[in-house]
């Protein structure tokens, strides 16, 4: 089924909206890439948007190996100059703020964007002069630069990757390093199948964040079983999971978790290009969260390899989903509540939505 799209038509749901699992790197705006692609004299396969966009986009669904080599037709054009790591980050501020989105989570692996102090150096990079470090305090920079131009808050998520373990233990002392500057959370993304057991790292890095106070999510039953759930909550100690559909697999896990109050951050397009679900959106597991009260959130994920919006997502979600107003008014709350911001600002962003759904603050929904 293909996604709907959002041209010449009223939004689904045109009030204030909570984001909180969007990767930065797949949220660039392809102009950007051409931008630097030009000014860096680095040459890609295409030269126009259109043409780009046929290069990267996912149109139909494909495996999540397929869907992740897309990243590397753009990543080496953006990775490890600074004016493009910052800017990335200020215009994706400006499009959630387009959006309605009031508060945005991002994610991204330091790692990734950088070109310096990184084994192996990612995207065939040579070396140069840019660290983890410093991609972290340039994406706070730009996220901090569209908060004030936009109206919206945003925080960001570092992220580990699984086949790179030596990376974690960095990730989680910048998680630190940051925490007052805009970083609210650790992640664990990429192949499903690399559980923690085999690779330690991952689980000295989650402990790290327990002990100091770091939130942690983790990227678990997108496409793996619910064993990587499972390994999520129980070593990982995660307080939310990313996408996590095939929870619904495993009863005796999801009844746990729907009495823990687990928070799922389900992107519905997503879930159909990378192949997680089944093409069918209406026998999607968000379904079945929906049904059953679960905390849940709708969310993009990396608009760019999917060409879509959350206008799409929410679209698609009430074409095929069932989904009502009142449903939308649920899942934002519960996404503010489940969001990883200090109490006293998750109070107010509360509030903020409660106003603007014409709810009296206390009300419990």
């Amino acid at each position: 089924m293909a996604k709907q799209s959002t041209n010449n038509s009223l939004p689904v749901f045109d009030k204030p909206k909570v984001e909180l699992h969007i990767h930065l790197d797949g949220a660039v705006r392809p102009e950007t890439i051409l931008h630097f692609a030009k000014k860096r004299e680095m040459k890609l396969p295409v030269d126009t948007v259109e043409d780009l966009l046929q290069l990267i986009v996912c149109e139909k669904p494909a495996s999540l190996t397929a869907f992740l080599g897309k990243f590397a037709h753009y990543m080496p054009v953006i990775a490890g100059d600074r004016e493009a790591v910052k800017r990335i980050a200020y215009e994706l501020v400006e499009t959630k703020a387009k959006e309605g989105v009031i508060y945005v989570e991002v994610r991204y692996s330091p790692h990734f964007l950088a070109n310096c102090n990184v084994d192996p150096l990612p995207w065939n990079q040579k070396e140069g002069d840019l660290t983890p470090d410093e991609v972290v305090n340039l994406v706070n920079q730009g996220l901090r630069e569209g908060e004030q131009d936009f109206n919206i808050k945003a925080r960001s998520i570092l992220c580990c990757m699984r086949h790179m373990p030596k990376w974690s233990s960095e990730v989680v002392e910048l998680c630190k390093k940051y925490r007052n500057e805009g970083v609210v959370a650790i992640d664990l993304a990429g192949d499903e199948s690399l559980n923690c057991e085999a690779f330690p790292g991952h689980r000295r890095a989650y402990e790290e964040a327990v002990k100091s106070g770091i939130h942690r999510t983790v990227h678990a039953g997108e496409v793996g079983p619910p064993s990587v759930v499972r390994e999520a909550v129980e070593v990982l100690k995660a307080e939310r999971i990313g996408h996590g559909y095939h929870t619904v697999e495993d009863q005796e896990l999801y009844s746990q978790l729907l009495k823990q109050n687990m928070h799922f951050e389900t992107c519905p397009i997503s879930s159909y290009l990378t192949g997680a679900c089944d093409p069918d959106y209406t026998k999607h597991p968000i379904i079945r969260f929906r049904e059953d009260k679960a905390n849940y959130s709708i969310n993009t994920d990396d608009p760019l390899i999917f060409k879509s919006t959350l206008e799409d997502d929410y679209k698609t979600v009430k074409k095929y989903m069932g989904f009502t107003e009142e449903e939308f008014m649920r899942v934002n709350l519960n996404s503010a509540k489940s969001s990883f911001l200090p109490e006293k600002e998750k109070k107010d962003l509360l509030n903020r939505l409660y106003e603007a759904y014409g709810m009296v603050k206390t009300t419990e929904f």
